[in-house]
């Protein structure tokens, strides 16, 4: 028994040997600096960091985006996915432990002439795998590395619900916005033509003024339900993604123009490896499927399992448990002839690795290639919004003065006409680009990862395991 004891424990010395690859993140083409953070200015940025939403200073967008993270159905099973992935993770990593089991049995069997034997038996068996070739610890890092890419996705699954939220939230409030501009231009232009009428009955109106004025009202009364359907729309939107029925939400106005715009400061390219959960997630997926790869050229190998069992048995209730017996033996497989599954898994595994390498490498460019789309929309809709900001406010001034001389005869109507459109126009524009820079400052925010890959460091998830050397 002592040799039998001795010989198991130089096995378990052995044990631990992994034919697993040497994992090296994969190199990507990473400028040193965005071609537009160069052109933008560092004054008045804002770090990207967790709770972000923060810094537009609304506490109703606070509130709903906490509330979208709390209730949001799509978050909800993105984390139920991270504990699906969890339990696989800890069944994978079963094989790695002895395998115990308990029984007991109970005969009872008829002899000629009434004789009755009785039989009980109490055992345990036990057995073990030894993983001389790394293979079902490379099996259970494999699957701790889907629950890390889990995790990440649903980060992202987070990152990307917050940010529909504010940009949900700001366009509700754009809308409200517009409706406000709409029916003060339809009423307007509703007093404009009262006054026609009365100066057609005084003669000096001519009815072409009268119908002009007419079509003018109806395209503006006509923009109001336009408007109205949108705000109805994109209020019930925000109503699911904060996870409750549209039915009787609504959320408080607030003045659109005092909605603060931060500057999300720019990091530099490589950061996005580290703070982008999308860029996490296929890493960890590439290191899942490097580990995989190890285990597939385990599975060519023998593999030694050990086996004991003992327990105590008795023909009689008097003598029960009386006679112990016990057993250890240690059993070696090796694979012969599988008509070529295991050559296929090689092959299967190591296609996967270079389908995951692609896939990091692509998630890369697409993740700078949104970084650069959200600085040039940062840049370009603030121009615009200043430049709009001049043409809404020398429309005002042209209404003023317009309405003004047409009082005193000095101008036709047909200039009044037209500068009650461009007005309207104006400030419609306004809005709307006040609303496509608040937009795009939520994109850049989600593009430098919102947050979460900074934090992530102080999470209390465990760290996903360490790659094994190969030995």
């Amino acid at each position: 028994m002592a040799r039998v004891a001795l010989c198991t424990l130089a096995v378990a010395l052995l044990a631990g040997c992994s034919l697993v690859p040497a994992y090296q993140r994969p190199t990507a083409l990473l400028p040193q600096t965005f071609d537009g953070a160069a052109r933008a200015s560092l004054a008045d940025t804002v770090p990207v960091r967790s709770e972000w939403w923060r810094e537009y200073r609304d506490p109703a967008l606070d509130a709903l985006v906490e509330r979208s993270l709390r209730n949001n159905f799509t978050l909800a099973s993105a984390i139920a996915t991270v504990e699906q992935a969890r339990g696989n993770a800890e069944k994978a990593g079963a094989p790695q432990y002895p395998l115990l089991t308990l029984g007991g049995t109970f005969d009872r069997s008829h002899q000629g002439r009434g004789s009755t034997t009785k039989t009980q038996s109490l055992f345990a068996e036990a057995s073990y795998e030894v993983d001389f070739w790394g293979f079902n610890a490379a099996n259970a890092n494999a699957s701790e590395l889907l629950v890390r890419a889990s995790e990440f996705d649903r980060d992202t699954v987070a990152l990307t619900l917050s940010a529909s939220v504010a940009d949900t939230y700001f366009q509700v409030q754009s809308l409200r916005r517009r409706l406000v501009i709409a029916r003060t231009i339809s009423d307007d232009a509703s007093r404009i033509l009262q006054l026609l009428l009365a100066q057609q009955v005084a003669g000096v109106a001519t009815g072409l003024q009268v119908q002009q004025q007419r079509n003018a009202l109806a395209t503006f009364q006509a923009a109001v339900p336009a408007l109205q359907q949108q705000l109805d729309t994109s209020m019930h939107a925000l109503a699911v993604l904060v996870g409750t029925a549209p039915e009787q939400f609504t959320v408080r106005e607030v003045p659109f123009a005092d909605i603060v715009i931060p500057q999300p400061r720019a990091n530099l390219p490589a950061s996005l490896l580290e703070t982008r959960p999308d860029i996490r997630s296929r890493e960890a997926q590439l290191q899942s499927a490097n580990q995989s790869v190890g285990a597939a050229r385990a599975a060519f190998l023998p593999n030694i399992v050990l086996t004991a069992d003992g327990g105590l048995s008795s023909k009689s209730l008097s003598h029960f448990l009386s006679s112990p017996f016990a057993s250890i033996a240690a059993s070696l497989a090796a694979p012969i002839f599988d008509g070529g599954a295991l050559r296929g898994q090689l092959r299967a595994s190591r296609a996967a690795e270079t389908k995951d390498v692609a896939d990091y490498r692509q998630a890369v460019v697409s993740a700078l290639q949104d970084v650069e789309d959200s600085l040039s929309a940062a840049q370009q809709q603030q121009l615009a919004e200043a430049a709009d900001q001049d043409a809404a406010d020398a429309a005002r001034k042209a209404a003023t003065l317009a309405q003004a001389q047409y009082a005193l005869g000095t101008v036709d109507f047909l200039t009044v006409l037209d500068v009650q459109r461009t007005l309207y126009q104006s400030e419609d524009t306004l809005v709307q680009a006040r609303l496509a820079r608040l937009q795009a400052s939520v994109s850049l925010f989600r593009a430098f990862g919102g947050g979460f890959g900074i934090t992530d460091d102080s999470d209390t998830r465990p760290a996903p395991p360490s790659m094994p050397s190969r030995s």
